[in-house]
């Protein structure tokens, strides 16, 4: 396995976009990335497409036909909110395993008010558990989270409020954010009730966006860079075997599978982190990633975000984004944003300037999709 680096790394605003289609999104979003790499479309040797809900339309194909075909291979990846983030790997494994020096990952989706409600028959009564006890879809499987971790640990629905607080805080300085809106704890608490614990500003947006990354050889990036961000681990998981799950969907293990091996792959553990952007679909979510990752004990994570310790400037800055509930997430774009995010931070570049982590010299970017698929990708400058 050869060493891989970030060189390229791009993002759209999320948001609304009707009067652009998917791959014209994406083709923006490809563009910045190869500028930002100092290279053209001819440079490209391989490229992986993520998309979701438009991924029988040979996106990778038609952003070629955009920017200019050169007859180079294109994967198409799905899967589910891990899209992107699948894509970026397949892109990482491409350099790393010998075959190619140049490779882009580019993640997009364009779902317009489109909502988590899930799909592929996950809340189908002849499907699963959940259709039958009708808490099938995102919003009931997240709340089933955050519910029973205040069963557990006597968490409360105020300490989970406080992480959209926070995003909401952080997302102010991050213009790429579909919403810059700050929400105090009143109103997050007081807001619609989706899927108790999570209020309407416990939940993320969904829309329109793309993002891209261009990944090189260690070799091919000495001659674009001095400031490459190498990729220290790439996971992928899945739920494990049980006799009996009582949840289809299993959060809390697969992120563990996935951030076990991210740890081991790397030599960089949770305590060596600058900063994570990890899935926060929810607030439950990202409650319960906080244990999950190791960035606290089990049953801690209340505390974590009582002492403000995963605040812009904390011990363990988590989604200076914005995260989700800021950003939005277009599904197959978002795991390549919290990759470029990373990126970005690694390397101080002046898109996250406002937010910049202090220091930062190493990151995580964590992606869960329900069905099941976990990602976790380990970076370094």
């Amino acid at each position: 396995m050869r060493d891989v680096a970030v060189v390229g790394a791009n993002m759209l605003k999320f948001g609304r976009y009707p009067d652009k289609d998917v791959v014209r999104l994406a083709s923006e979003a490809l563009l910045g990335a190869l500028t930002d790499a100092g290279i053209g479309i001819k440079d490209v040797e391989i490229l992986v497409s993520g998309n979701l809900y438009q991924s029988n339309a040979m996106v990778g194909q038609r952003i070629m036909k955009e920017v200019g075909a050169t007859g180079i291979p294109v994967i198409n990846v799905a899967n589910a909110c891990a899209t992107g983030s699948t894509a970026f790997r397949e892109a990482y494994y491409a350099i790393a395993s010998g075959a190619y020096d140049i490779a882009v990952a580019v993640g997009s989706e364009q779902m317009g008010k489109m909502g988590l409600l899930g799909g592929g028959g996950g809340s189908d009564r002849a499907y699963n558990t959940e259709g039958v006890m009708g808490t099938g879809g995102m919003p009931g499987v997240f709340g089933q989270a955050g519910a029973e971790h205040m069963r557990k640990y006597g968490t409360t629905q105020a300490q989970i409020a406080k992480i959209a607080v926070k995003n909401h805080e952080h997302g102010m300085l991050n213009p790429y954010a579909q919403y810059q809106k700050e929400t105090p704890l009143e109103e997050v608490l007081n807001a619609r009730v989706v899927s108790w614990p999570n209020t309407l500003f416990m939940c993320c947006p969904t829309g329109d966006g793309a993002a891209a990354a261009v990944l090189m050889s260690a070799e091919k990036a000495k001659q674009y860079t001095t400031k490459p961000v190498w990729v220290a681990a790439s996971a992928l998981a899945s739920d494990p075997y049980t006799e009996r799950n009582p949840t289809m969907f299993d959060i809390n293990t697969v992120t563990r599978i996935a951030a076990k091996e991210a740890y081991e792959t790397s030599g960089i553990g949770p305590k060596d982190l600058s900063m994570v952007e990890l899935h926060d679909c929810f607030a439950t979510a990202e409650l319960v990633h906080y244990e999950n990752l190791g960035l606290c004990a089990d049953g801690e994570a209340g505390k974590l975000i009582d002492d403000k310790e995963t605040y812009n400037g904390g011990r363990i800055p988590v989604n200076v984004s914005g995260g989700l509930l800021s950003k939005g997430h277009p599904l197959g774009a978002t795991g390549v944003a919290n990759i470029v995010e990373v990126v970005w931070h690694l390397r101080e570049d002046e898109r996250a300037k406002a937010r910049q982590v202090k220091g930062a010299k190493t990151g995580l970017a964590h992606v869960i999709g329900l069905g099941s698929a976990c990602t976790i990708h380990v970076l370094k400058r």
